[in-house]
């Protein structure tokens, strides 16, 4: 007898691929010892006060979390001048990223997103079921007045800023004009400034354009800010009318207690932040300076805590290459808009950065 299943998913989930990307996990033999140049945190990791706050809070892990994240969200109001009602927070940026696009976005939303960049705008839009269109471009500053022209109406843009994988930062002057133009079409305009906090030379945050403009979403990570990766917490800024729908339809108890502990205490800890940037600047200049001067590869100029590299020898291959000397780094032919000749690396500390030089002249 022939059993006919009575399961009928969503056909969109069906046709739904789920993104890779680095970290440990990301390889099919996963070792705490491999360096990990494949994931983009803070090289200091978290603060000392972080690791003491969590183990302050043990205690707290047979208690219910907070479903509000109250005073993480006070926290963030005065972190970042933005009424408490403008504010949510997420477990990590990426439940943010779909909790967006579930809430915004429809078969009636035409998307644009700029690429090689995040593929999760691209899975979570399209599991919304929106029509997206990309923009090829590896640095959005060069191509604006083309990019402005293809803004759709009535839909929805995303923009990495620092995008990753490139590293190329948008002036708030050219994010101001995107959003100028992108009101007048009624368009929705997502921003990630998950790295933006890792860019020692310039701020060129938008969180102070949120009183301005009703169609614009930041996303935040303190996942790359400050080290904290392995907990899942992020957090998003809007207008009021955004961030409630946001919030509305999170799911309960969406951030535990521990995360939301650990934040707090990163948070109040700037200091952490300036002594990283100082390092992300004086490392970015010793890895580019070091591996241009390799035959094989091309470092491509970042604002940021990671460096994208043109390499003679196949992503595939370099990678596998070097997981023998027990480093990752990040194979970026999976990104729409690159191929195969092309890794991306974090910048780490000195020490771990020289290990990663000598490997690659070795090969």
């Amino acid at each position: 007898m022939r059993i006919v299943s009575s399961v009928k998913p969503n056909p969109r989930l069906t046709a739904h691929k789920p993104i890779k990307h680095g970290g440990i996990f990301s390889i099919s033999k996963p070792d705490p010892k491999i360096l990990d140049f494949s994931s983009n945190i803070n090289p200091l990791g978290p603060g000392a006060n972080v690791h003491k706050t969590i183990k302050e809070n043990l205690e707290t892990l047979s208690i219910y979390p907070d479903p509000e994240s109250t005073e993480l969200r006070r926290l963030l109001q005065k972190y970042t001048q933005t009424p408490l009602s403008q504010v949510v927070i997420g477990n990590g940026a990426t439940e943010l990223i779909y909790n967006f696009c579930n809430s915004f976005l429809s078969k009636k939303t035409p998307v644009l997103i700029p690429i090689p960049t995040f593929g999760e705008y691209e899975a979570a839009s399209k599991l919304s079921g929106a029509t997206v269109k990309f923009f090829k471009t590896m640095d959005l500053n060069n191509d604006l007045k083309d990019f402005i022209s293809k803004i759709p109406r009535n839909g929805c843009i995303f923009i990495c800023n620092p995008n990753n994988p490139t590293g190329k930062l948008l002036s708030k002057n050219n994010m101001k004009i995107i959003l100028d133009s992108a009101k007048k079409k009624n368009t929705m305009v997502f921003v990630d400034e998950c790295f933006i906090e890792l860019v020692p030379k310039y701020n060129e945050s938008i969180i102070s354009f949120v009183k301005n403009y009703n169609n614009l979403f930041i996303l935040r990570s303190l996942t790359k800010s400050f080290g904290l990766a392995g907990i899942r917490i992020g957090y998003g800024l809007g207008s009021k009318k955004i961030i409630s729908i946001l919030n509305k339809i999170k799911i309960p108890w969406n951030v535990s207690g521990l995360a939301q502990h650990a934040a707090i205490a990163a948070l109040s800890n700037p200091k952490h932040l300036d002594k990283a940037k100082k390092i992300i600047q004086d490392e970015s200049n010793y890895l580019t300076s070091k591996i241009s001067k390799l035959s094989n590869f091309e470092c491509t100029e970042s604002s940021t805590n990671f460096i994208l590299i043109k390499s003679k020898i196949n992503s595939q291959n370099l990678q596998k290459k070097l997981l023998k000397k027990k480093i990752l780094v990040r194979d970026c032919s999976n990104f729409r808009g690159l191929n195969k000749n092309f890794i991306r690396i974090a910048v780490k500390t000195r020490k771990q950065n020289q290990k990663l030089v000598k490997a690659l002249e070795e090969l």
